[in-house]
C-alpha cells in the first residue's frame, strides 16, 4: 500500500507539472491576444505575434500531456470532472482552434487580416475565460454520485466560477504584458509597462476576492486555513506572494525588463500553492481523494516508464526553442 501511495503521488506530480507548465507558457501566449486590440497599429500587432510565433504551440503540449496523464492516471477524475464541464472546455477547444487557425492565416491575409485579428483575440479571449470558469466550478466542488456525476449542465455557471474566469483574464493578460516588456522595444515597450501595471492591480484584486471567497464555498477549506496550527505554517503564502506584487510593482516603476515576466510567474505559483493547500488530498473537490481516483497500480507503472522518456524529452526541445529564439523581437522579423 505505501508502494502504491507513493506511485500515486509521483502521478499527481506528473499532472500538478503539466498544468503549471500549461499555466505558465501558454499563458503569455493568450495574454497576448487578449492585448492584441489594444495596440495602437498593425505594426505593434506584427511584433506581438511574432515574439510569439515559434514557440505557441508546443506551449500547448502540456495541456494534452495533463489531460491525457489524467485519463490514464486517475480515470474515475477523468469521468467525472469532465462532464461537470462540457460547455465550458468545448468552449476553450473551439476558441483554441480559432486563434491557431488565426496564427497561420493572418500574415498572409490580405483584405481579410481583420477577420483574423478578431478571430485571435476573440480565441485568446473565450479560451482564458473557460480555463478560469473550469477552475471556479472545480473548486467549488461537483455534485457526485457514486463515481458518477450527478449535476446538471449549467452546474459550472456561478457568480464564483465567472469571477475566477474575468480574473485569470487579467492574470494571463499580466503575462502578456510582462513577457512583452522583456521581448519588444519602443513604444509598444513603454505602453507595455503602463498595461502591465494597472493589471496587476487588478490581479490583486482577483486574488484577494478568490482568497477570501474560497474558505466560504466549504468549511474543511476554512478549517484548513484559519485553524491552528495551520494558521501559522501557512502564513507565509499570502505573505510571499504581498512581496512577489510589491517587487513587480517596483521592477515596473524602474523599468526593468526581464523581471516583471519571471515575477509574474511568480504570483501564478504561489496561487497554484494556495490552491493546493485549500484542496489537498482531494483530487475530485470534495468526494474522492487521489488515491480513491486513481488507477489500477500496474496501469500507474506501465504508464510511468513512458512519462520518463516523455517529459525530459519534451523539456529539453521546450528548453532548445525558446534558447534559439531568444532575444527581442522587432518589425522586421519573422
Amino acid at each position: 500500500m505505501e508502494d502504491w501511495s507513493l506511485l500515486t503521488l509521483a502521478w499527481v506530480g506528473i499532472i500538478g507539472l503539466a498544468v503549471v507548465m500549461y499555466v505558465l507558457m501558454d499563458g503569455f501566449d493568450l495574454g497576448i491576444g487578449i492585448l492584441f486590440p489594444f495596440v495602437a497599429g498593425d505594426a505593434d500587432r506584427d511584433v506581438m505575434m511574432n515574439s510569439v510565433a515559434p514557440v505557441w504551440d508546443f506551449n500547448e503540449t502540456w495541456l494534452v500531456l495533463g489531460g491525457a496523464g489524467l485519463f490514464a492516471a486517475f480515470p474515475i477524475a477523468y469521468a467525472t470532472v469532465l462532464p461537470a464541464m462540457y460547455l465550458p472546455l468545448l468552449a476553450m477547444l473551439i476558441a483554441l482552434v480559432f486563434r491557431g487557425v488565426a496564427f497561420e492565416f493572418r500574415f498572409k491575409a490580405g483584405r481579410s487580416r481583420g477577420l483574423w485579428n478578431t478571430a485571435f483575440f476573440g480565441g485568446s479571449l473565450v479560451a482564458t475565460l473557460a480555463q478560469g470558469v473550469v477552475l471556479g466550478a472545480y473548486l467549488q466542488g461537483i455534485t457526485i454520485e457514486g463515481r458518477h456525476f450527478a449535476g446538471g449542465m449549467w452546474d459550472w455557471a456561478t457568480p464564483f466560477s465567472l469571477f475566477c474566469g474575468l480574473a485569470l483574464v487579467a492574470g494571463y493578460g499580466l503575462l502578456g504584458a510582462t513577457w512583452l516588456i522583456w521581448r519588444t522595444t519602443g513604444p509598444l515597450q513603454g505602453w507595455c509597462y503602463g498595461v502591465a501595471r494597472r493589471l496587476l492591480l487588478a490581479v490583486l484584486a482577483g486574488i484577494l476576492v478568490v482568497s477570501v471567497w474560497t474558505p466560504l464555498l466549504d468549511p474543511r477549506i476554512a478549517e484548513r486555513w484559519f485553524s491552528t496550527p495551520n494558521l501559522f505554517w501557512l502564513t507565509p503564502v499570502p505573505v510571499v506572494t504581498a512581496l512577489l506584487a510589491l517587487w513587480l510593482w517596483r521592477s515596473l516603476d524602474r523599468w526593468r525588463e526581464r523581471q516583471p515576466f519571471f515575477l509574474a510567474l511568480g504570483l501564478f505559483l504561489m496561487s497554484f500553492g494556495g490552491l493546493v493547500v485549500s484542496l489537498w488530498p482531494y483530487l475530485i473537490p470534495y468526494s474522492h481523494t487521489v488515491w480513491q481516483a486513481a488507477a489500477p497500480p500496474e496501469t500507474q507503472v506501465f504508464l510511468l516508464v513512458g512519462m520518463a522518456f516523455l517529459i525530459p524529452a519534451v523539456l529539453a526541445y521546450t528548453a532548445y526553442s525558446y534558447w534559439v529564439f531568444r532575444g527581442k523581437v522587432t518589425g522586421g522579423y519573422h
